[in-house]
């Protein structure tokens, strides 16, 4: 796909192995590994990547003690595509209300590598169930003593605004417009707090209108592209913001690449 915009895509959970690929359909796609991904993104424009690994139990994948070996098998995971993917990747990494102090070691230790994406934080995969909970804010308010960016999956609305609400010093980029009612409450909490953005991946933008909505609304400072991939098709989110008739490039240089670049501090 031939364009000049620069694209990050803010939103992606990249694999090394089939083990960890998310992909619902990954049984047609035999050749995914770590060579397509970076083909596949490259041939839509998209100069770097951000997220974390997950992966969900299946037949064949990797088992765990506990919810903790889980994690940290997930973010080293990500340190081995970083070593393979150099400047295309800019890792994100999980941690767990229930092991305070082990999460706060894994920031360390990732704030020593030159992490500063934390998650895409995907409750519902790593054993936990909110977010505003005690022990969470207190991972939280160090991850934000390091200057990390907080990347969060849309939960109920009700613990998304505790939430964001406790943390107003962290960036918090909530992931998931979703259907009109909670891209409706998405709105309230960009209009509400400075320190909270939206990301575009997931269900949600293929409504018509929806990214002009949000720009009209909050500005286009506010929306970050992202893609979800591999469970979601990257061509479809380049198209729903290089494609859409309702917005200008200013805003797509923006939502495309410029502030991701400016929340996570790169040229």
């Amino acid at each position: 796909m031939k364009h000049d915009f620069e694209i990050i895509d803010f939103h992606t959970h990249p694999f090394l192995n089939s083990s960890y690929n998310i992909c619902n359909h990954k049984e047609v796609l035999q050749d995914m590994g770590v060579e397509n991904t970076l083909s596949i993104m490259k041939d839509l424009g998209v100069s770097k990547i951000c997220g974390a690994v997950v992966s969900v139990d299946s037949k064949g994948g990797p088992t765990y003690e506990n919810d903790w070996q889980r994690i940290s098998d997930w973010n080293t995971q990500a340190l081995e595509l970083k070593k393979i993917y150099g400047d295309f990747y800019i890792p994100g990494f999980h941690i767990h209300p229930d092991f305070v102090e082990e999460s706060c070691l894994e920031i360390d230790r990732m704030h020593a590598q030159g992490v500063r994406l934390l998650g895409e934080l995907v409750p519902y995969l790593s054993g936990y169930k909110s977010y505003s909970l005690e022990n969470m804010k207190i991972i939280i308010d160090y991850a934000t003593q390091k200057k990390m960016v907080v990347s969060i999956h849309t939960t109920v609305d009700e613990d998304m605004d505790a939430f964001v609400e406790q943390h107003p010093d962290t960036t918090i980029v909530a992931a998931h417009p979703g259907e009109y009612d909670k891209f409706m409450r998405h709105l309230q909490r960009l209009k509400k707090y400075p320190n909270y953005y939206l990301d575009i991946s997931g269900t949600g933008v293929f409504r018509y209108g929806m990214l002009r909505r949000a720009i009209d609304e909050v500005g286009a400072h506010k929306i970050l592209y992202g893609s979800d991939f591999p469970i979601c098709n990257p061509g479809m989110f380049v198209g729903s913001v290089l494609l859409d008739p309702l917005i200008t490039d200013e805003e797509r240089r923006a939502v495309f690449a410029e502030n991701a670049k400016r929340l996570l501090g790169i040229g």
